[in-house]
This record gives structure tokens, C-alpha cells and sequence, in this order.
């Protein structure tokens, strides 16, 4: 059995001595209502902040100093780590949409969908200080796929489907498609400087390659 907390038990007390006081006295009774309504409000927006905080795994203490290395902020890192557990959560919803169904799957396939979104994911957890060049794919395009295609089963599931029903969900598979191709684009470039770095690592090479030839000749 749980232990009740010092501030439980100390507002239970109140409330126990207010409750008694009221009871004989039936004008201080909408008081009392009040009180309670506030008491329950407060109790449930306290386990509601928990829940969220427990929601988040906890950190390792090799990648919490990893993190402090690099410069980031106790505030930064609790926001990057809340803003990656909430978009590993929407890509494992969208891996669960795409797998139900067959016209999702096939947009998946041809677009990559998935595998570019888990790889764009990883790539922002190597690098948390370029959170911000990743901010079209975490709070727009990834959140709007989700709704889309959940939007999109559940209109499939419709037992009876007219003819708008099936051009609805003709147009909400192409812009499915489109916002998968933002995606791929959102993956392309936030990795555009490795690609930059690795263009000057190959020139430096040629030229070092041309140096030993010439030199040999």
C-alpha cells in the first residue's frame, strides 16, 4: 500500500476539519461544493503532471552528459528529450496506420516513408543542437501524416461508402503521398552539410591523390 505524501495528508486534514465545521451549517454547504470541486480539480492536474513526467524514459548518465558537453542547457535538453519522445510515439503510429492498410502501404514503399522518418529521427538524436533545422518534419509534416492517415482508416472502416466517400479518400492518399515526399525532402536536408563536408573531404583527397601522382611522374 502506497504511502500517503506530507501535503496529502495535510490538506486531508483541512479539508476533514472544514467538511465537519460546514456540515451544521447548511448556508456554508455551496462553500463546501467549492471547495471540494477545487480540491478534485487540483488532485487531477497534479497526477495529470506526473503522469506526463513519468511518461518520458529516463536518461542515461553517459547521455545526459553527452548532452551537457555539447552546451545544452538542463531546460534544452528536457525539451528535446520530451519533443523526441512524442515524435518516436507518432512515427510508431504511423508505422501501426501504414501496416493496416493495403493503398498506405503501397505509398509507403514508394516513398520510404517509414525507414526516411526512423532515419531522420536517429540523425536528430546524434545531433540535438540542430533540433531546429528538423522543425517542417517534427511539428508539421510527421503530426499532419498521422492525423491523415488515422483520418484515413477510419474512413476506410465506413461499412457503406458512397461516391464521395471514395473520392475523399482518393484525394487524402495523394496528399498522403506529397507530404511523404516533404518528409524525404525534410530528411535530405538536415543531412545536406554531412553531404557538403564529405564533398570537401573527397576534393581534398583528389587533389592529395593528383600531388603524389605528379610528384611520382
Amino acid at each position: 500500500m502506497k504511502k500517503l505524501s506530507v501535503f496529502k495528508i495535510v490538506v486531508l486534514v483541512v479539508l476533514g476539519i472544514v467538511i465537519f465545521r460546514m456540515v451544521f451549517d447548511p448556508f456554508r454547504l455551496p462553500l463546501l461544493a467549492l471547495l471540494i470541486i477545487a480540491f478534485l480539480f487540483s488532485f487531477k492536474k497534479r497526477r495529470k503532471c506526473k503522469n506526463e513526467l513519468e511518461d518520458v524514459p529516463s536518461i542515461k548518465k553517459s547521455t545526459e552528459e553527452h548532452y551537457e558537453s555539447i552546451g545544452m542547457s538542463p531546460q534544452e535538453i528536457n525539451f528535446f528529450r520530451d519533443t523526441m519522445n512524442t515524435t518516436k510515439k507518432q512515427i510508431v503510429q504511423l508505422q501501426a496506420n501504414m501496416n493496416k492498410s493495403t493503398k498506405l502501404r503501397a505509398i509507403d514503399l514508394r516513398n520510404d516513408t517509414l525507414r526516411v522518418s526512423k532515419a531522420l529521427f536517429k540523425e536528430i538524436v546524434k545531433e540535438p543542437k540542430k533540433l531546429h533545422l528538423a522543425n517542417h518534419f517534427l511539428y508539421t509534416h510527421l503530426p499532419n501524416i498521422v492525423d491523415l492517415t488515422n483520418k484515413f482508416l477510419e474512413i476506410s472502416d465506413h461499412e457503406i461508402k458512397s461516391k464521395e466517400t471514395y473520392e475523399k479518400l482518393e484525394e487524402s492518399a495523394q496528399i498522403i503521398d506529397q507530404v511523404s515526399k516533404l518528409i524525404k525532402k525534410d530528411y535530405q536536408e538536415f543531412v545536406s552539410d554531412d553531404l557538403d563536408d564529405l564533398d570537401v573531404e573527397i576534393s581534398v583527397a583528389k587533389n592529395s591523390i593528383k600531388r603524389d601522382n605528379e610528384s611520382n611522374n
